[in-house]
């Protein structure tokens, strides 16, 4: 049986890949692990040793902590973590986009959509 801390960090291992634009294959050479074995953390199937996490983590470009953000404790009792805003395919369509957007240009555009959620 899956534990849902598992497929919590799986979730976040795709989601961060997704956002990069990276495939299973670019992220398995990058690590020196077969694709399948990423599909197996995706799901939740197969956990992730601190090691291998530790590898991905530096692959992939974010701290270890990021896989475990989102992750309350009530979550421990539920298999499926709630309020996952990049299972949507629009939103991560918006975030690939904004990460593509010049460091600069970015920051000027988070600006203003700051000003315009306030507004609304």
């Amino acid at each position: 049986m899956k534990h849902p801390v598992d497929v919590h960090v799986g979730k976040r291992i795709r989601h961060r890949r997704w956002m990069i634009g990276m495939t299973q294959q670019q992220l398995a050479d990058k690590v020196g692990i077969k694709f399948q074995q990423i599909q197996k953390y995706e799901t939740g199937m197969n956990r992730v040793s601190a090691s291998r996490l530790w590898d991905i983590a530096d692959a992939v470009e974010v701290p270890i902590s990021f896989f475990f953000e989102g992750l309350a404790g009530d979550a421990l009792n539920r298999p499926e973590v709630s309020g996952d805003i990049l299972a949507d395919k629009e939103a991560l369509a918006l975030v690939r986009s904004y990460y593509a957007i010049p460091e600069a240009q970015r920051r000027r555009l988070f600006e203003l959509a700051k000003v315009l959620s306030d507004a609304a």
